[in-house]
């Protein structure tokens, strides 16, 4: 161990000591940034940096069961991103498969897909999937990987499953038009069931969202951190968790 990598841990312990733990976010959303400008500072290709990204998220996830957070979101792949040439979404799509694999083999966490699944290419699919069915009875923190996910879609296909469900009840239009809510297009959304974010961590300095949960963010808190995400440590973590304690969230009263 350096001194540089002393000090961090020095600091990160302090900063972990004064963390409040009953202001811990429940459900942090956190978009995975910065993993091709990383591998290029570092003299690395784009795939070395998807590498170096998708390794960072174990540590992340055991930083979060460390502070008592129970659900993550984690952005990996968005719908744009699936225009992408063939020679930069192929080698993409497998260290996410790659990755997506590791979170199951675990054995704590418990893997749910969000996104839209017709739009991956059927390998992907079958990953996701037998990663949700295997990892169905775990108990520890519910992991959402977002692939193929855009949050205009997600709102899209909520509201189609819910005009195709009162279809089939032979709801008319007009009577769907008098009780439709917020609630009722919650409930058909890809995290319905879940807490909306209480959190949301962008990396690589980026101040936007990018289209991620449009609907679900609503009463985040955002956190943009300036270093790409193959370089986030704990103590960026850390620092995160600190600034979301020492806010007020008011939701508009």
């Amino acid at each position: 161990m350096n001194l540089r990598d002393l000090v961090y841990g020095l600091y990160a312990r302090r900063v972990e000591g004064r963390l409040d733990h009953t202001q811990v976010p429940k459900h942090i959303g956190v978009i995975l940034d910065g993993n091709r400008r990383w591998a290029k500072a570092s003299g690395g290709t784009p795939e070395q940096g998807h590498k170096a990204g998708a390794d960072k998220i174990q540590e992340l996830l055991g930083w979060c069961s460390e502070t008592d957070v129970e659900v993550v979101t984690l952005w990996m792949l968005s719908t744009d991103n699936l225009n992408r040439p063939e020679e930069q979404l192929v080698p993409l799509l497998g260290i996410i498969e790659n990755a997506v694999r590791a979170l199951a083999a675990d054995g704590r966490w418990r893997v749910h897909h969000v996104g839209t699944m017709d739009l991956l290419p059927s390998r992907t699919q079958s990953v996701l999937k037998e990663a949700e069915e295997a990892t169905r009875t775990n108990t520890g923190i519910l992991v959402n990987v977002a692939v193929g996910y855009g949050g205009r879609q997600e709102i899209a296909d909520a509201v189609r499953s819910l005009l195709l469900e009162h279809a089939e009840r032979g709801t008319s239009f007009e009577e769907l038009a008098e009780i439709v809510d917020v609630e009722h297009i919650s409930e058909h959304l890809y995290t319905r069931g879940q807490p909306d974010p209480d959190l949301v961590i962008r990396t690589s300095g980026e101040q936007r969202l990018s289209g991620f949960m449009l609907w679900q963010s609503a009463h985040s808190e955002y956190y943009f951190c300036e270093v790409h995400w193959p370089a986030f440590r704990k103590v960026d973590f850390l620092r995160a968790l600190r600034d979301y304690a020492a806010r007020h969230r008011r939701y508009g009263t």
